[in-house]
């Protein structure tokens, strides 16, 4: 009744290989009260989820996993309607066509949150004024 905005991005899949990295990232959602449909360290796992139809809003990609590129799974799930936000040391040549932003490695669980914030402002119409720290939000996504 009060206070109550619709929330554009709320069930994010995780794709991250690095175990401690995607531990941090599930704790830092869920207690932003997002909901992760799934945390897989794969690209043919995160293919599987992204065809399976799920409801996702979200896929949050690393870019370098052990069995492929995280750029295979942002085509997929472009390819299925589905927003991308790259988590990753370098950004990818072309990401702009295939994802929202990217956040740099090393980046904080805070600055995660807000980079999904970030995004899901612009879904909803809405500006934000601060990116955080190593953020880049694409123009064209």
């Amino acid at each position: 009744m009060f206070g109550h905005k619709k929330r554009h991005i709320v069930r994010l899949l995780l794709v991250e290989d690095e175990p401690l990295v995607a531990f941090d990232n599930e704790h830092a959602l869920s207690d932003a009260k997002f909901e992760i449909v799934a945390t897989v360290d794969r690209v043919a796992t995160a293919l599987a989820a992204i065809e399976a139809g799920g409801d996702i809003d979200l896929v949050v990609a690393d870019v370098q996993l052990a069995d492929g590129s995280g750029i295979d799974v942002a085509r997929a799930a472009r390819e299925a309607g589905l927003r991308v936000l790259f988590v990753t040391g370098s950004c990818p040549e072309g990401a702009e066509t295939l994802a929202e932003g990217w956040l740099a490695k090393p980046y904080s669980p805070k600055d995660l949150v807000a980079a999904i914030q970030v995004i899901e402002a612009r879904v909803a119409g809405k500006a934000r004024k601060r990116l955080p720290t190593g953020f880049e939000l694409f123009e064209a996504a």
